[in-house]
């Protein structure tokens, strides 16, 4: 699932992969008939290499798309990797409190909201979610076409709830820093919401190994707004095939040359959002 090579990047103690999945086994966890991709199965002991070779201290468990709102695979993983690790998880609409508050003492910090093919939910299902969310101090992590922006911004604008933007906004296909989608998500930025520097393959045209098409929205995102910046690995890069993971962690040399930034990005946003000691 990833090549073997050590990254030029040194993480600083306590870095954070803000955004990954298990997957399996899956005689024990199977996917849902609806899963938008079937990759192997990513088990814990891969992962802990992959952390050991990136150095990274702490972890972020979210809820793949393919789980739908069974979170056992995701909350098991959390509860082996104990304190060092934190939960995404997707839940029905109407959830109780009572079971949210369950899922908190689990690690849980956020609800997972996947607008794209085989998620759960839909847009207008948005201010019900940031509800249920705000009810335990939770997180709306969302994912979608980065170029619905404009159409969409009054809805997410009204949210009352922390926000946190996948995969450098995921512009399907990618567009310049003008664009007035790009300028939305400047726009959620600065009124509070995280944005995750990963997993530019999912949108980039161009590829690998600068990702020309998505590194100035990342770039300028990072000039922007250092503090609301994470990065994640988005291991085991779900239906994509297999990435170079240091890879993946040394665009931070490009796309936040100063170092300071990364540390924030690494280190000091993600324990803040997600709660670590």
């Amino acid at each position: 699932m990833s090549s073997e090579t050590a990254p030029r990047l040194r993480c600083p103690p306590g870095a954070t992969d803000a955004h990954m999945h298990f997957y399996g086994p899956y005689e024990r966890f199977p996917l849902a008939p609806t899963s938008p991709n079937a990759p192997p199965p990513a088990l814990l002991p891969e992962y802990r290499v992959l952390q050991a070779r990136l150095a990274l201290e702490r972890v972020v468990v979210v809820q793949p798309a393919g789980y739908l709102c069974d979170n056992r695979c995701t909350l098991e993983a959390v509860a082996a990797l104990g304190p060092r690790a934190r939960a995404v998880v997707v839940v029905p609409l109407g959830t109780g409190e009572a079971e949210l508050e369950r899922l908190a003492r689990a690690g849980a910090v956020g609800l997972r909201v996947f607008l794209l093919p085989g998620g759960v939910f839909q847009w207008q299902q948005l201010p019900e979610l940031a509800a249920m969310a705000r009810s335990v101090g939770w997180h709306l992590q969302l994912q979608f076409n980065g170029r619905l922006l404009p159409e969409r911004m009054a809805l997410l604008e009204r949210l009352d709830c922390q926000l946190v933007i996948d995969h450098i906004g995921r512009f399907m296909d990618p567009v310049p820093e003008e664009h007035e989608a790009f300028r939305c998500l400047l726009r959620l930025v600065d009124k509070g919401a995280y944005v995750k520097l990963s997993a530019p393959y999912e949108s980039s045209r161009s590829g690998p190994p600068a990702w020309a098409d998505v590194a100035p929205l990342a770039r300028a995102l990072v000039r922007h707004a250092p503090e609301r910046m994470l990065w994640a690995s988005n291991w085991p890069h779900p239906g994509k095939a297999p990435q170079d993971d240091a890879a993946l962690l040394d665009l931070l040399l490009d796309w936040a040359p100063d170092e300071a930034d990364r540390r924030r990005i690494l280190v000091d946003n993600p324990a803040r959002l997600y709660r670590f000691g």
